[in-house]
C-alpha cells in the first residue's frame, strides 16, 4: 500500500512538472516569435516615428532661421502699411 501511494505521488509530481515546463515554453515562444507581418508593421511604425521627428525638426529650423535684410525690410513695410490702413 505504501508503495502504491509513493508511486501515485511521483506520478502526480511528474505530471505537474511536465505541465509547468510546457507553460514556460509557451510563454517563451509567445514573447519571442513574431510573424513576418508583425515585424514589418513594427519597422514601419518606427520608420514613421523617425520621419515625423525629422519633419518636425525641419519645420522648427525654418521658423527659427535668420531673416535676410531684404525680408526684414519687406516685413517692416508690410506692417507699416497694415497699421496705416487700420488707422483709417
Amino acid at each position: 500500500m505504501l508503495r502504491f501511494l509513493f508511486a501515485l505521488f511521483l506520478a502526480v509530481s511528474a505530471a505537474g512538472a511536465v505541465a509547468e515546463q510546457g507553460r514556460r515554453q509557451d510563454r517563451q515562444q509567445d514573447g519571442r516569435q513574431m510573424s513576418r507581418e508583425e515585424r514589418q508593421r513594427m519597422r514601419d511604425d518606427v520608420r514613421d516615428a523617425y520621419r515625423n521627428d525629422r519633419d518636425r525638426q525641419d519645420r522648427q529650423q525654418q521658423k527659427t532661421r535668420q531673416m535676410s535684410p531684404e525680408e526684414r525690410g519687406q516685413l517692416r513695410r508690410d506692417i507699416e502699411d497694415a497699421n496705416r490702413q487700420i488707422k483709417r
